[in-house]
C-alpha cells in the first residue's frame, strides 16, 4: 500500500502553475510590469495567477487564456500549463461542493425546527392551491395570453416606434441589411486595440479603459480590428448585442468589423453551435 501511495505522489506536480510561472519569470529577470507590457495582461491578474488563485479571475476562460499567454512568453509548454490550470480549477470546485457553506452533515443545531418546517409546508400548499385556482379561472373564461394583446395599438420595441408597430431598428435591418452603428466597449482595463479601414487609415489606436466605448465611424470603408484581446470587447449594433469576436485571447488582425461582417459572423457562429473564433480565424 505504501508503494502505491509513493507512486501516486511521484505523478503529482511538485508545484502549482502559479509558482511555476513565477519561478520561470524570476529566472529570466522579468518584473510583473514587463510581463504586463509584453502580454497586455493586467498586473493585478498576474499576481492572482502567480498566487494560484485562479478562481478569483473573472471566469475559467480568463484563467486558461491568461496562463497560456504567460507560458508562451516564458517559453513553457502552453498545452501542459493549460491542462494543469484546468485540473487545479476542477479540484478547487470539487472542494467547494464537498461541504455546503454554513452546513455540516449531521449537525441538528443547523436544521430548521419542526414548527418552521410545518409552517413552510403549509405556505407551499396555499401557494399551489392559489395557482391552481388562478389558472383554472383564467383559461375557463376564454382569456389567454393572445386575447390580452390589443392588436389595435401600435407595438413599441427597443430602438423606437416605427410604422405598423415595428421598431426603427427592425425597419432598418429589413431595408438595409448589414447597416447600423457598431460600438465596441472594453470589458477590462488597459485593453490594447487598433481600428482602421480597408486602406489602412487608422481610426483609433490606444489602450482602452474598462467601460470605454468606441463607435466605428459610419463612413469608414471596410473597418477592421487588430488586438490581442478579442474576448475583452462587448459589441453592439444599433444598441443590440452581438457575439464577441472570440471567447479566448489571441492576436486577431485584419478582421472585418462592419455591421454586415459582424452579423455574418453571428449567423455562422449560430450554425456552428455557438463556437467562438479561434486563433486561426
Amino acid at each position: 500500500m505504501d508503494n502505491e501511495q509513493e507512486a501516486v505522489a511521484e505523478e503529482l506536480p511538485l508545484e502549482g502553475v502559479g509558482a511555476r510561472l513565477r519561478r520561470a519569470r524570476e529566472e529570466r529577470g522579468l518584473s510583473l510590469a514587463q510581463v504586463t507590457a509584453e502580454t497586455r495582461i493586467p498586473e493585478r491578474h498576474l499576481k492572482v495567477i502567480e498566487a494560484g488563485n485562479f478562481a478569483d479571475l473573472p471566469a475559467r476562460t480568463y484563467a486558461v487564456g491568461f496562463t497560456r499567454t504567460y507560458a508562451r512568453l516564458l517559453e513553457l509548454d502552453e498545452a501542459e500549463i493549460s491542462e494543469q490550470v484546468r485540473a487545479e480549477l476542477n479540484e478547487a470546485e470539487a472542494e467547494r461542493e464537498y461541504v455546503p457553506a454554513g452546513m455540516e452533515p449531521g449537525d441538528p443545531a443547523k436544521l430548521p425546527s419542526s414548527g418552521l418546517a410545518w409552517a413552510g409546508a403549509f405556505a407551499a400548499i396555499l401557494l399551489i392551491g392559489g395557482m391552481a385556482t388562478f389558472y383554472s379561472t383564467y383559461y375557463s373564461s376564454g382569456a389567454g395570453p393572445a386575447s390580452l394583446i390589443d392588436n389595435s395599438s401600435p407595438q413599441i420595441a427597443e430602438g423606437g416606434e416605427g410604422a405598423g408597430g415595428e421598431s426603427t431598428t427592425t425597419q432598418q435591418a429589413a431595408t438595409a441589411p448589414g447597416q447600423g452603428q457598431v460600438v465596441f466597449t472594453a470589458l477590462e482595463e488597459g485593453v490594447w486595440v487598433k481600428f482602421y479601414d480597408v486602406d489602412g487609415t487608422q481610426l483609433l489606436q490606444k489602450q482602452m479603459a474598462s467601460g470605454e466605448r468606441f463607435e466605428i465611424p459610419s463612413d469608414a470603408q471596410g473597418p477592421q480590428i487588430w488586438t490581442g484581446r478579442p474576448d475583452a470587447f462587448a459589441i453592439t449594433i444599433d444598441g443590440r448585442s452581438v457575439p464577441k469576436l472570440a471567447d479566448d485571447d489571441f492576436i486577431m488582425r485584419d478582421v472585418a468589423i462592419s455591421a454586415e461582417a459582424l452579423l455574418a459572423r453571428a449567423q455562422q457562429a449560430g450554425q456552428n453551435g455557438g463556437q467562438g473564433a479561434s486563433p486561426e480565424t
